[in-house]
Order: structure tokens, then sequence, then C-alpha cells
């Protein structure tokens, strides 16, 4: 079997390539390999120190075209549980390996290290229920390990443990809180390392109306607590129309179901602001709205998320995603969006996704029933930002915004058609009586959601393209590849156009690397200046729109940050906050640049090395935003 090693590289400049090792220490087969699929630097990187199998010596015992191979061969072979032909699995194996090959799609992390393997665990989000015993935390913390062991993230609600000071009838003493139990599960994230290949993620979310709610916002005040946890608070319509009308908001005890204390709640909507702008932590999650859109709200409420929110879950239920890269999916001048391609696209996705279901090996049984139960998938996007590049519209316009409303809407619709195809081919997911499509008159639905816009960190290294839906952080900076090495980065699109402008230079890129913006680079044509916005120059509220754009055609939620800069205000942050709950977004999640001193995007004189921009997403296990909760 080939041999796949990256070179050691040294400090080298843009132009200067890193010395090739001689072909004998990587075979000529492999050198073809990494040609045809044309991957850059940090893809290579990325792939080799995280998803490339290794031998029992720690040696890398495949390429990147092995590893596409590995994981289409695994899902394709799903097809002959439901009477597809060798010669049929062959052409589907096909069909997915294009798929990864040609980087138009990427299934989420666990499928692309696991596929194909002993371990076979391939789904990315979990949730598992904590009830108020100690026999119910223990059992999710086991659960969690395991979860964890094999690259998964989990959420959970703490919302049925009983406060602080509560009285705890078989030891006759008191109960210490949903925040002392939210570090054991921090803890033992730490331990597991999610056996080596990436740090764990955890959401923690409590319901605004439980009497720790106030302990909950400002947990993560220190920073370095719960250093493995996003938080979120899980508003209600009742607190939130109570907190704009400035009424009184009650606390119950979700043991007793007893009112312990009357407050404001704008006085408490104003907590979790401030703290937000703060700490970034907490976001918020609008529960109602949540379980409003849920398809199978008739088995019961959600309650919690994956770890960047993306993701809405029963209890014990796992979720599969994929993102397609919208970049690609361009006509051959890149002047207009194909919609052909992407209806095509998203088709085989689907089919991939669903198969991704029955090849999966889960870690418990529960989690099992869960998955084959409601059969929830979430094909989302990456490539936003470039894309909208490549079609020469600015990020922070209207004509983006209803742009991305279209895409999501396609998708959306051309997900929903497939999903019910192959509910007619290969029957609904079990619980489709009673749910929401039943209702809707639908005969035939394979999956309950079919739509999610999660954060797209590494894949998105992988597909050379930008992260989910996010604008783009920086139009040129320094990548911190491996220790002591940085490496002047510029946007491909970017590049392109300032070399077919005439205005291209090293020493350009290297200025606008000092910040990362171009917008007061007056030898660049203001058209472009408009085009390549960054994340920090955009308005908030047009962070927000995107969201909700986005969202108003998903099945499942939209990971996305609203960005600010450091000089942002705590009323900033109050009207994004504000607007996401008039836009019926079904959380907001916000990011003040430095308030927090380890993040993962850095510019200027906060970076690590001088005053270029250092961006460390390669590093990121979850997601390039600079909320992911390890850096």
């Amino acid at each position: 079997m080939a041999i796949f090693e990256l070179p050691h590289l040294g400090k080298v400049s843009k132009k200067v390539r890193p010395k090739q090792p001689k072909p004998r220490d990587i075979p000529q087969s492999t050198t073809q390999v990494n040609d045809e699929l044309n991957l850059g630097l940090n893809a290579i990187t990325v792939l080799q120190k995280r998803y490339l199998l290794r031998n029992g010596q720690g040696r890398i015992v495949e390429t990147p075209k092995q590893l596409f191979r590995r994981v289409a061969k695994a899902i394709a072979e799903v097809d002959y549980s439901y009477g597809a032909n060798a010669k049929q699995v062959k052409q589907i194996e096909e069909e997915f390996l294009q798929l990864m090959a040609r980087r138009e799609f990427m299934p989420n992390t666990p499928t692309l290290m696991n596929a194909g393997t002993p371990l076979g665990q391939l789904a990315a989000c979990f949730v598992l229920p904590i009830e108020d015993s100690l026999p119910s935390i223990f059992k999710a913390l086991g659960d969690s390990a395991l979860i964890e062991q094999s690259g998964g993230g989990v959420g959970y609600s703490f919302s049925r443990l009983r406060p602080k000071g509560d009285y705890v009838k078989s030891t006759q003493g008191v109960a210490s809180g949903a925040v002392t139990f939210m570090e054991i599960f921090d803890v033992k994230t730490n331990v597991i390392k999610q056996g080596g290949k990436r740090r764990g993620a955890l959401m923690g979310i409590l319901r605004v109306e439980h009497p720790d709610i106030v302990e909950f916002i400002t947990a993560k005040e220190r920073e370095g607590k719960l250093s493995n946890f996003n938080i979120s608070v899980a508003a209600t319509e009742k607190f939130m129309q109570a907190a704009m009308k400035n009424k009184d908001f009650e606390l119950v005890n979700p043991r007793s179901r007893q009112v312990v204390k009357k407050i404001k709640a704008k006085d408490l909507w104003d907590l979790i602001i401030s703290y937000a702008w703060k700490t970034g932590d907490p976001g918020v999650i609008f529960i109602d709205e949540i379980n409003k859109r849920n398809p199978t709200k008739h088995i019961g409420d959600i309650e919690s998320t994956n770890p960047c929110g993306e993701q809405p879950l029963h209890p014990y239920e796992p979720c599969n995603l994929g993102s397609i890269n919208l970049s690609k999916m361009v006509n051959y001048n890149n002047t207009e969006l194909s919609w052909e391609k992407l209806r095509i696209t998203v088709r085989k996705c689907i089919h991939f996704l669903d198969n991704v279901i029955d090849a999966s090996k889960y870690p418990i049984p529960e989690i099992t029933q869960m998955a084959k139960a409601n059969r929830r998938i979430g094909l989302g996007v990456m490539g936003f930002a470039d894309l909208l590049c490549l079609l020469e519209i600015p990020y922070d316009s209207e004509q983006a915004i209803r742009l991305g409303e279209k895409i999501m809407k396609f998708i959306n619709d051309e997900a929903h058609k497939m999903s019910s195809e192959l509910g007619k081919k290969r029957g609904s997911f079990p619980n489709f009586k009673g749910s929401l499509w039943d209702k809707a008159g639908w005969k035939h639905m394979r999956n309950a959601t079919s739509t999610t816009v999660a954060p797209t960190g590494t894949i998105s290294i992988i597909a050379g393209c930008s992260s989910g839906i996010e604008p783009l952080f920086a139009v040129s900076f320094m990548r911190n590849v491996l220790e002591g090495t940085h490496l002047l980065e510029v946007n491909p699109i970017f590049e392109q156009v300032a070399r077919e402008r005439g205005f291209y230079s090293e020493a350009l890129m290297k200025r606008i690397a000092k910040t990362g913006a171009i917008a007061k680079f007056k030898e660049i044509p203001q058209d472009v200046r408009k085009v390549f916005i960054t994340a920090l120059e955009i308005p908030p509220e047009f962070h927000v729109k995107m969201q909700a754009a986005f969202q108003n055609n998903t099945d499942n939620a939209v990971s996305k940050t609203i960005n600010f800069p450091h000089s942002a205000t705590v009323k900033d942050v109050k009207k994004a906050y504000e607007l996401a709950y008039k836009l019926k977004c079904k959380g907001i999640t916000i990011y003040r640049y430095g308030s927090k001193a380890e993040q993962v995007l850095y510019i200027g004189k906060i970076a690590e090395k001088g005053e270029f921009v250092v961006a460390r997403p390669e590093t990121a296990g979850w997601c390039a935003s600079p909320l992911c909760p390890n850096p």
C-alpha cells in the first residue's frame, strides 16, 4: 500500500515551495494522486494530522484519494441492503468518490475518519438526556465518553437537575446545582481528547426559568472554566415577551415545580447580553421556535442542540451532516450559479447521507434506535463567501441575502424531493406517522429532517473554501502551518482578480495581511474592495439577516457567528440578539473580537507572530469560528 507522508517544511514564502522528498520516499502513485486532486498545502496538512489512516507504528498508510475511496465504498455498499447489484453499487461508489475528490461535497469529520474502519462511528452530533438523579448523570457521563472517543460532539440540557441548595432526600443534604455537574463533564472531556484525533466539544443548555440561571450565565467569566463547553440559555417565548415588555418572570424549581423567585425579565436578558459581550458566552437558543418547527415533536420535546448549535436533537438522537461546496456550483467561467449542477449534487448528497445512517456503528443501543427511528440528516453548504466573490456580490448587501435565501430554498426543496423518493423506495422513517410531514400530506419521507447549515471547520479546509455561510475572515494572512512555519496565504479568488486587473504584488499581499482587510487600500479598485469585505467590517445586522435567510429554508438550524469588532458596545450586541429573535432564528451566537485571550483567528498586534494575521483553523477540531470551544 502506498505511503503518504508530509515532507518537512522549513521557513518558506508563498513563492518558495517546500523541498520535495526524493521519489523513493513518496511512491509515484501518491504523487499522481496529489496532482490529480490538486490539494492545497493546508488540506494535506489537515488530512495528515487527523484523517489519513495509520498503521500500528503510527505511519500513514493511505493517500487522500484512498481516503475518499474508502469512504465512498463503505457508504455505497449500503445499497446492497436495498436491492442494488454489484454493478449498481460500483457506479454509486464512483459517484460518491467524485463528489469528494472534486471537493464538491464533504461529509462530517467522523465519516471521513471512520468509514470503512472497525470503529465505524460516522455521526457528528449527539444529544444525551440528563435526569435529576446520580445514576442518570453518570450514565450520561459514560455514554458521552464513548461518543467523544469515536469523534462525536455532545449536547446536554441540565435543566432537569434540581437547583443549588435544594433538598436531597436520600442524604438529607443539599444539591450542588447544575453548574457543578457541568464541571464534571468538562473534566471528563479533557481526559478523553477524542482518541487523540481531536479534542472534545460540548454544548451545555439551561432553561431560562431554572433557579441556577444567573450562575449559569456567569459560569465562563473566568477564562478556562468549562473550556470544552459552549453554553446557551434556552429562552422561552414567555420569557422573551416578558423581557421585551419589562415584566416580572418566575424562576421555577424543576423538582418541585414551585416558584422560588420572581425577577425582572429585562434584567436577566441584559445580563445574558452583557456576558455575551464580555466573554462570547452564553448564546441563546429560542427553544419554543425550535420545537414549533420540529417535524417529530409528536414524540416529545427537543431540549438541547449539538456543540455548535446547528443541530437540535431529541434525547439519544444523532445526526449525520455533510456540506456542498457552493464555490464549485458555478458555470465554466464562474459568472453564474449552475442550478442544474446544484440539483444533481443535492440528490447525490441526500442519498449519501441516508446511507451513512445504516453504515454507522453507534456507541450505545439507545442511539442506534433513535438514529433509525427518525433518520435525521443535515445537508448544508460551505464556500458561500467564495461564491459571492466569484459573482462579485458584496456579503453586506440585500442582493447577497436574497441569493442566500434562494440557494437554501432550492437545496431544501430538492432535498425533500429526494428524501421523499427514497422514502417511497426504502420506506419512510418509522416515526413518520403523526409527524409534521404526515400532517402536511406527504405520502413518503425517508428522513425527518434533510438540511442543516454547519460551521464546516476542517472539512472546508480540505475542500479549499470558506467556512459555512461565514464571510471571509481575512483577504490575506499568515497561516501557522506547522511549528515555526508561517506561510503567506491569499484568498485565491482575490489573487486571481488582482493578477487579472494588474494590481497584484507580494509586497501588497503582505501589507494586506497586517490587518486582513483591503478597505483602506486606495491602489485596489473600489468595486473589488466592496466585494472582498471581511467579517469584522460587516455590520452585525447583516450577519443576523444572513443567518435568518438561510434559517427560513433549513429543516434543522444554522451555525453562524455574529462577529463584532473589539470596539462594539453592549447595546450593539443587544440589537443583534433582539433582531435574531424578531427574524425567528433558532438561536444566536456572537463573538466580539479579542474578548477571549485564546481564540482561533487573530489579527494584527494580538497575533502570536509579529503584526500579521495568524489564522489557525487547521488546529480547530470543530470549526473555524472564533467561538469554537477548543481553538
